[in-house]
């Protein structure tokens, strides 16, 4: 009974492990987003954004939407 104890245990604190580097993983994913989008929008010229409706100063709150709205 002792060994079934233990070995829950162990998949408890696995399953806590896990849970950790996929949240890790997850931010890692979506800041790749957020910087990825951010760039190409600022490399954009200021014609270029005028013609999709985007000033310059909405460039980090559309990154942020992308990376981390679900």
């Amino acid at each position: 009974m002792a060994h079934i104890a233990e070995t829950i245990g162990i998949e408890r604190q696995g399953g806590a492990a896990n849970d950790i580097l996929a949240r890790i993983k997850l931010w890692f994913l979506r800041r790749r987003v957020y910087n990825r989008t951010h760039a190409e929008l600022s490399q954009l010229s200021t014609r270029e954004l005028d013609d999709l409706g985007i000033s310059r100063s909405m460039i980090t709150r559309l990154a942020q939407e992308a990376a981390y709205k679900t």
